[in-house]
């Protein structure tokens, strides 16, 4: 039970992390929000529409339907219940409870600041909904990060450099799967990573205070 490789990452190291993301992530939306970045956004629209090639455009469909919500979501309930089973009941709980929060502020993110999706001539599937923040970008970074974040503590070095490579990997294939097929901004995608990783880091913050706490509780009791 005391053994410093079963807990999770102390809150002093996660929250200065969380606290910058959630502030990069507020500015990113900001900005998306009131079209500063639409320049830089609408010329990567264009360019990769312009160079779409028919095989990259079918590996983008398959990227981006793995990568979806769903399939986020499963990363994190997967992951959760094999940490329960392995007597890490906080953390995987944490694990499994991330991408829903994350799916929960991206969707009232994305009502409220109500962003139009790139032009229909643009897009090779036609979504309609609101862009801003891209819900695969938030959810992928959300899920992998909090894995990572989770699963540092009980890994060597190799591991860690592994897992971390390919979550980077894979939230970025998914993110510019998005942009390729020109369903999203660029900046749609920037904003949902940073937000993303921001809840994952916040969510292990949360964690690790709440059983730091626990722990001094029954220290203070027999003092």
């Amino acid at each position: 039970m005391n053994d410093p490789r079963s807990a999770p990452l102390r809150a002093r190291v996660t929250g200065p992390v969380a606290a910058v993301l959630l502030v990069l992530a507020a500015v990113l939306l900001a900005l998306a929000a009131t079209g500063v970045l639409q320049t830089a956004d609408t010329a990567t629209a264009v360019g990769l529409a312009a160079d779409r090639v028919p095989g990259v455009t079918v590996v983008a469909l398959i990227v981006t339907e793995i990568g979806n919500t769903v399939g986020s979501t499963a990363v994190g309930l997967v992951g959760g219940a094999v940490l329960a089973l392995r007597g890490r009941a906080a953390a995987g709980l944490c694990l499994a409870a991330t991408p829903p929060v994350a799916s929960v502020v991206f969707t009232v993110l994305k009502q409220l600041i109500d962003r139009p999706r790139p032009p229909a001539e643009l897009q090779v599937t036609f979504i309609a909904n609101e862009s801003l923040p891209s819900g695969h970008a938030t959810m992928v970074a959300a899920a992998w990060t909090a894995l990572v974040l989770a699963l540092w503590p009980v890994l060597r070095s190799r591991g860690r450099t592994l897992l971390t490579a390919f979550a980077v990997l894979w939230a970025g294939a998914v993110g510019f799967s998005r942009l390729y097929l020109g369903v999203h901004w660029l900046s749609d995608v920037l904003a949902g990573w940073t937000l993303g990783a921001a809840l994952a880091f916040t969510g292990v913050t949360v964690l690790s205070l709440v059983l730091a706490r626990r722990t001094r509780r029954p220290d203070t009791a027999a003092a």
